[in-house]
């Protein structure tokens, strides 16, 4: 018989304070020494692992070039280093919690286009489970070798960032050959993906805004931006429109794949968002507003951050710190920067002032992104002071307010509608399901069952 497993509450996970203080001293102390050490699932949280202080950046207004404050949830510190980490372990538990997954017997298979699948392999094999990861074939090397070394299996689909039809193509084959012993634990369908950024994600930049509030003189959360993926993360939105009433959730997706501004579709460079369909967890009619973001105008941006000259120009050229500019080289991934591009053009949008804040999420590091800026390098040239001020001119500090939509009435019942194609042509759902995500209560009742699943992992560990 498996030993019960030692799991976190989603109340533990947004605030780590509270658990117990022998779990908590040696879940710190592992953090370094132990990282695959199953008691770290008790670090996957917004909070800094020394101070305990919420992990985010306030970008220096001399790069956004806007009067309102954008503010970054930091991501790296999760374990594996990204916050997807935190949704492979809500999806993993709350099915354990309700008996529907064996250590002993099931295979975990997590699809995705990167950070969540990192997230999965870590997590089944912290949690006692075999893992496997579908990705597609064309994401970056640093990507695989991070699953590699967590220990789980891959299976590489064709294409790259927005080929997921083939990624659940792989996922029904696994299912309907191996009934028995293969899991699906799918981001883009499952709750618990949803719930995790709403209840932890969403808390966490709630009580945030006080400290916000006190250093720099802000009030609220004016407006909310997160690009799509799976649209786990902008989940985090439903809980601060909840608090703030005024605020704005802006999605995002890629100029070269727009399947929510205008039914477009095409390949991408913006790894971890974008996949060609709308998601089964993704509230659009909860939406305010929508840009696309240039892939290209990312990987440029995530260039200057992440080279010495261009770090050396932030200090030189605009007054960024040196201990702001080095941390820029770090907090930020390709997917980091198009929310920052978002929550400029949104401030823009919205003509947003002093008083106002917008928030959004560096969602992993630039670690996992050498190769492709090795690429940079090669295709688009190398890196000097003129290169990094005419980027930091052009895509930021003048970024457009082109390739935006309101979420009008009739724009979030065509979002809502774009998911017919996928989930009940193709994957099985029913109408009336589909229908059912109209209702405000179909989405306050998965929010409630938070409370629940904390209730099942407490009784879980006696």
């Amino acid at each position: 018989m498996t030993n019960p497993l030692l799991a976190p509450t989603f109340e533990e996970l947004l605030h780590p304070n509270t658990v117990d203080p022998a779990i908590r001293a040696k879940a710190d102390a592992a953090r370094e020494t132990r990282p695959l050490d199953p008691i770290n699932l008790f670090n996957m949280h917004w909070k800094q692992p020394k101070t305990g202080a919420t992990n985010y950046f306030v970008v220096p207004k001399a790069l956004t070039g806007v009067d309102a404050e954008i503010v970054m949830l930091v991501a790296r510190e999760f374990p594996t280093g990204s916050h997807k980490v935190g949704p492979a372990y809500s999806c993993m538990i709350e099915k354990y919690v309700r008996g529907e997954l064996d250590r002993d017997r099931h295979t975990l298979v997590f699809p995705s286009t990167g950070n969540y699948g990192i997230g999965g392999a870590w997590v089944s094999g912290r949690a006692g489970f075999k893992g496997m990861v579908i990705l597609p074939e064309g994401m970056s090397r640093e990507r695989f070798e991070k699953i590699e070394s967590y220990g789980a299996g891959i299976i590489k689909t064709y294409g790259s960032e927005s080929n997921v039809k083939e990624i659940y193509d792989e996922c029904n084959r696994l299912s309907r050959e191996q009934p028995d012993t293969v899991r699906i634990l799918n981001q883009f369908a499952e709750m618990g993906n949803y719930r995790f950024h709403y209840h932890v994600t969403g808390n966490t930049a709630v009580e945030l805004e006080a400290e916000l509030s006190a250093k720099l003189g802000t009030h609220g959360i004016s407006a909310y931006c997160s690009a799509m993926g799976s649209a786990g993360t902008i989940a985090a939105g439903d809980r601060l429109k909840q608090v703030f009433g005024d605020c704005k959730v802006v999605g995002l997706e890629p100029t070269q794949c727009p399947t929510l501004y205008n039914n477009g579709y095409g390949s991408h460079e913006i790894q971890g968002i974008g996949d060609k369909h709308v998601t089964w967890i993704h509230h659009v009619t909860n939406m305010d507003g929508l840009a696309c973001i240039d892939d290209m105008e990312c990987l440029r941006i995530l260039h200057v951050f992440t080279h010495e000259a261009g770090a050396e120009a932030l200090v030189k050229h605009y007054g960024v710190s040196e201990a702001d500019a080095e941390r820029m080289t770090h907090i930020f991934g390709i997917s980091g920067i198009c929310n920052l591009i978002g929550a400029i053009k949104t401030a823009r949008h919205y003509g947003l002032g002093k008083k106002d804040v917008v928030l959004s999420i560096a969602t992993d590091g630039a670690d996992r992104y050498h190769s492709v800026m090795g690429w940079m390098e090669e295709k688009h040239g190398s890196m000097d002071a003129t290169v990094a001020r005419t980027r930091i001119g052009g895509i930021l500090r003048h970024q457009k307010t082109d390739w935006f939509r309101d979420g009008t009435p009739d724009e979030r019942r065509r979002w809502h509608n774009l998911k017919y194609y996928t989930w009940v042509e193709q994957q099985g759902k029913t109408v009336k399901e589909l229908n059912d995500q109209l209702d405000p209560e179909w989405w306050l009742g998965h929010q409630a069952m938070v409370a629940e699943t904390d209730r099942r992992i407490r009784a879980l560990r006696g």
